[in-house]
């Protein structure tokens, strides 16, 4: 699982080489912009090693919710320059993966209260594999906006 975090990230950050304003576009008012996506993402890989972490000091933490659609404007990802963000979800990967691969078989069952898509308690494994979901998936956003 952790080298299907770096692989998708050399795959972000690639697409971020894409035109500027490309990246920047939104299709829709309602949909993020390409470059919204990869910020996102790159929060989403910083927030899930923190949470894995956490779930690794203590019994069963609570994950407090990341505020993914309030970041957009609080940290203005779409003024973002997309080769630092390239280099950031590079970073970030790197970060998510090293904690997955120093995870013991025992590790992997330990759990957190997990407040996405409903509350309830998820196990590292779960995490993990929600995680790489995310990265999939938004991948295929963006290249749904920059291919069309």
């Amino acid at each position: 699982m952790p080298s299907l975090a770096r692989e998708h990230a050399v795959e972000y950050a690639d697409l971020l080489g894409a035109d500027i304003g490309k990246l920047r576009r939104r299709g829709k008012p309602d949909v993020w912009s390409p470059l919204e996506y990869a910020c996102h993402v790159r929060d989403v890989l910083l927030a899930q090693r923190e949470r894995v972490l956490a779930a690794r000091r203590s019994d069963n933490p609570p994950a407090t919710a990341m505020g993914r659609d309030e970041r957009v404007e609080h940290d203005g990802y779409a003024e973002q320059n997309p080769a630092d963000v390239a280099r950031q979800i590079r970073d970030a990967a790197l970060l998510f993966a090293n904690v997955l691969e120093r995870l013991g078989d025992d590790d992997w069952e330990r759990t957190l209260g997990f407040p996405y898509p409903e509350p309830a308690d998820r196990s590292l494994r779960w995490l993990a594999v929600h995680t790489l979901h995310e990265l999939r998936h938004h991948l295929l956003d963006m290249h749904r906006q920059l291919d069309g």
